[in-house]
């Protein structure tokens, strides 16, 4: 008896979900080194609260006085929608005309394979690498769409704060003594919030001449007997060098999306790390009648008869928000 393969669970919504969540992937940078808290999420937007966003001091009174009259700071509330990222793709009946094996009991498993295998893997990897794009849109505090000029969103915008920056000369600054004022600028925005370090994702130019610094150079001699000399902390796959004892990690950050790239030449961008919340990523639920209401998963994948039944229409979406809570606290930093 003939198995009508497109009518079976394993390429219903929920056996093509399960297919394509489980799909290998290779993930960006940012995605390995799990910056992002990662949330489900059953509606398509989040709403963030902010209460104040400075500590004030006291001023002194004679004793008796009524003193400084305290009123509750404002609540803002911003609402934030999840974006949506759909991929289609058709496979027609001549692409499976030598792979069904009719008859057979287990041409539902070989046909499911070849789908995952040949088109939900492909459509998760692109999805993949434009959440990588807006993982840094995000840490830039600005979410671009594909074009690389249309704002998604905003984040300095919504939030009602400017971008911290800073300038280094790269060939005769001092860095340690940059570093030192980087920490201090991080710091006097964090207003007393605990954080482990800073890493800096850093463009190959700027990257480059930090390298050549005089006093980088000397330290990391001293530091790693050697090593900096000998090894090449520019390669794709370093996890970056820690200059000293500062708690700065510098790392380049490679590759593009796309034909979009993710950090300018000359630029680097400056994380502090360890500070829960600051960097968010939330999961909406598809937009399926079956998946309504529900918690939210990464990816999603669906198929639809073509008329006369000459194939599947595939459909594999992600409905993500990665956003920063404080994209001040960001350093961009321009090298020259």
């Amino acid at each position: 008896m003939h198995i009508d393969v497109f009518n079976s669970e394993a390429f219903s919504l929920t056996g093509l979900t399960q297919a394509i969540n489980d799909a290998a992937y290779a993930p960006g940078r940012i995605a390995q080194m799990g910056l992002f808290e990662e949330r489900p999420i059953t509606t398509t937007s989040v709403s963030i609260e902010k209460v104040g966003d400075t500590i004030s001091l006291v001023p002194s009174a004679p004793r008796g006085d009524s003193g400084k009259v305290y009123t509750a700071e404002k609540r803002n509330i911003r609402n934030l929608s999840c974006l949506h990222l759909p991929q289609r793709a058709t496979v027609l009946a001549d692409e499976i005309q030598n792979m069904r094996a009719f008859g057979t009991e287990d041409e539902v498993q070989t046909m499911s394979d070849w789908i995952s295998s040949e088109y939900l893997t492909k459509m998760k990897r692109d999805i993949e690498v434009t959440q990588e794009y807006h993982r840094m849109g995000a840490i830039k505090g600005q979410v671009l769409d594909a074009d690389g000029s249309t704002v998604l969103l905003n984040l300095f915008t919504e939030f009602g704060v400017s971008q911290s920056t800073a300038a280094w000369t790269l060939a005769t600054d001092d860095i340690r003594a940059e570093i030192v004022l980087l920490k201090r600028q991080i710091a006097a925005k964090a207003l007393g919030t605990p954080w482990s370090g800073v890493h800096v994702f850093c463009s190959s130019t700027f990257f480059d001449g930090l390298i050549a610094n005089s006093t980088v150079e000397a330290a990391y001699d001293r530091f790693q007997n050697g090593s900096f000399l000998r090894e090449d902390y520019s390669q794709f796959g370093t996890s970056g060098f820690a200059f000293g004892t500062t708690g700065v990690v510098f790392e380049v950050y490679w590759g593009n999306a796309g034909d979009q790239e993710l950090i300018a030449d000359g630029k680097a961008y400056a994380v502090p790390m360890g500070v829960a919340g600051l960097f968010q990523s939330r999961f909406a639920p598809g937009d399926y009648l079956e998946t309504v209401n529900t918690m939210g998963l990464p990816y999603y994948a669906s198929q639809e008869r073509l008329p006369h039944d000459k194939g599947i229409e595939l459909e594999a979406q992600s409905n993500p928000l990665h956003f920063c809570a404080r994209p001040d606290w960001i350093v961009e930093i321009t090298g020259s």
